[in-house]
Formats: C-alpha cells, sequence, structure tokens
C-alpha cells in the first residue's frame, strides 16, 4: 500500500498594492478618526463628576431624537446597570472622554450613577457551617 501523496500549496499571489496616502501642505498626518475627541466631549467649564471604572451607570429615559450618537448610545447601552469601564469599551472611548460625556448627561438628568455593590470581604462562618450541617443531613 502506497501513502497517499501530498498536493504542494501553490504560494498566494502578493496583495495588491495599497492607494497612496493623501498628502497635506500643513506637514500633519491625516486624521484616522474623522471626529475628534474633543468634541465627543465638549464640556464647557471643564467639570467632571467623580467616576470609578466600576461605577454603575444607569438610563433614566429612552434617546431623545436631539441627542448625540454618543449620547444616544450610552442610553440605549444603559437601560440595566453598566459600570464606566464596560461603556468606555462598548463604544470604544476612552475613560477621560466618558467621564466628561457622563458628567454631562448626569447635569442633563439623563441618566443616574449608582455606586458599585460592596461585598463583604470574608463571608460568615456561622452561615458556612449551617450550610455543611444541612447538607450533611441530606
Amino acid at each position: 500500500m502506497t501513502p497517499p501523496r501530498r498536493k504542494r500549496r501553490e504560494p498566494k499571489p502578493p496583495p495588491p498594492p495599497r492607494p497612496p496616502a493623501p498628502q497635506q501642505t500643513d506637514g500633519e498626518p491625516p486624521p484616522r478618526n474623522p471626529e475628534r475627541l474633543y468634541t465627543v466631549a465638549g464640556s464647557e467649564d471643564g467639570a467632571r463628576a467623580e467616576l470609578d471604572l466600576v461605577t454603575l451607570i444607569v438610563a433614566r429615559d429612552v434617546p431623545q431624537p436631539a441627542a448625540s450618537p454618543e449620547q444616544a448610545a450610552v442610553l440605549r447601552l444603559s437601560a440595566s446597570p453598566l459600570s464606566v469601564a464596560e461603556l468606555s469599551a462598548y463604544l470604544n472611548l476612552p475613560f477621560s472622554v466618558m467621564t466628561v460625556l457622563i458628567t454631562e448627561m448626569i447635569t442633563a438628568e439623563l441618566v443616574q450613577v449608582r455606586s458599585p455593590i460592596a461585598r463583604q470581604a470574608v463571608p460568615d462562618r456561622s452561615i458556612l457551617e449551617a450550610v455543611m450541617h444541612g447538607l450533611q443531613r441530606l
């Protein structure tokens, strides 16, 4: 019995060359994101709420037609409580921009801020013993 013959793989053709990037006269590279972050986080006074990465955000209302796309996305996502870190990841925005955006939404009373639920460091030993004894009786 002869072993099966292996077929040789043909090398892949090289990808087509990319078109040249547009040159600008002032020496700055073209922006990768057409919308700058300061337009998303356009705060007049620069004030920010004290938010942590784990602070929970809950929407108070549905997005209005006059809301910015980022505000509408935050309101849609935070129908159930979400942390600032999760919102930042879902919207692909830096944490600093999210804090300014959420601060504006807090002042407009569009969202509500909740502190994260803190768990006890060590469970109560008496409860664990009672559960263990109850399971042993079964």
